[in-house]
């Protein structure tokens, strides 16, 4: 089989030795959408992780079969034209589980604890000329006994859920659907989740019912102090609202999406006025060795079982 793989840059140093044994193998690193018809014309797989396969590219690959998205999100598909031209269309799920989990958990601490207050004192030397052992700065909470409310309760909403309640919290949720039921924690109406919750994370996708689900209100509805994590899809916080917000309310927010992926410069967020209040990282929290090395291993399995 004649493999392409479309955005290889995405998968970091992960090996793709795996498909070799699959066929004959052609890897880009990126490919823009004008690349993109060119490299597919020969292609019976396509293998992408953001690169958008539409009608047009899939008359471009007259020999294509088979779309393997290495993701969970299929959106950049279109599912018509594949089922119309009889193309088989593969994700895979579950890899990152464990990885946006424990990312949650190190963007709660590090706004929770005042990590960077504290190692940037250390850093400057401030430490050295205290007259006593500790230096108490900004306070911070213990999570035992707060109230933890999870927008979204799949399977990572779940393992965030279990963790948290082994640290004591108090967990509830908020079903965007409607559909969700779970019998091991408390379904909230999202007015209460935004208004009683200490910390407050979003595992949901993106679509009609989350877009811009947090913006002006419900932000200055939360509690002084509270925590909100966005690890679902940028788009669900509303960031111009949020830049104007975390600066006259003192919330912290730990973002690992954004509406626009990289970021732009300039970009509202990058001018507020409390950084300290903010925490950035670039859409990482699937990105662990072992969750890039399931992803790869589970893709290759996908062109392994439709091939046989």
């Amino acid at each position: 089989m004649k493999i392409v793989i479309l955005d290889a840059l995405t998968y970091g140093d992960t090996s793709l030795e795996a498909f070799n044994a699959l066929g004959d193998v052609t890897v880009h690193l990126t490919t823009t959408a004008e690349e993109i018809f060119d490299r597919v014309r020969e292609a019976e797989v396509i293998v992408t992780n953001k690169v958008v396969i539409n009608d047009a590219v899939m008359e471009a690959a007259p020999s294509l079969r088979l779309i393997c998205v290495a993701a969970t999100g299929t959106n950049n598909i279109d599912h018509e034209a594949a089922e119309r031209r009889g193309i088989a269309v593969k994700n895979v799920a579950g890899y990152s589980t464990d990885a946006v989990v424990q990312h949650t958990f190190s963007m709660l601490f590090y706004l929770m604890g005042q990590s960077r207050y504290y190692d940037d004192y250390v850093k400057r030397g401030d430490w050295q000329r205290e007259k006593v052992f500790a230096h108490i700065g900004p306070s911070f909470s213990e999570l035992r006994g707060k109230q933890w409310g999870i927008i979204g309760l799949g399977e990572i909403g779940r393992g965030v859920a279990r963790v948290a309640s082994a640290f004591g919290a108090n967990v509830r949720y908020y079903s965007t659907s409607g559909k969700n039921e779970n019998g091991e924690y408390e379904r909230i109406t999202f007015s209460r989740l935004i208004e009683q919750s200490d910390v407050i994370s979003i595992h949901a996708p993106l679509n009609a019912q989350t877009q811009n689900l947090i913006s002006h209100s419900e932000l200055l509805q939360m509690k002084d102090g509270a925590v909100l994590l966005n690890l679902g899809r940028g788009g669900i916080v509303d960031e111009e609202a949020l830049s104007v917000i975390i600066d006259v309310k003192p919330i912290f927010v730990g973002l690992d999406v954004l509406a626009q992926e990289p970021m732009k410069t300039p970009h509202p967020l990058l001018g507020v006025g409390h950084p300290e209040r903010l925490y950035i990282t670039p859409h990482i929290a699937w990105t662990s060795r072992e969750a890039r090395e399931r992803l790869i291993a589970a893709t290759a399995e996908n062109i392994r079982t439709f091939s046989k």
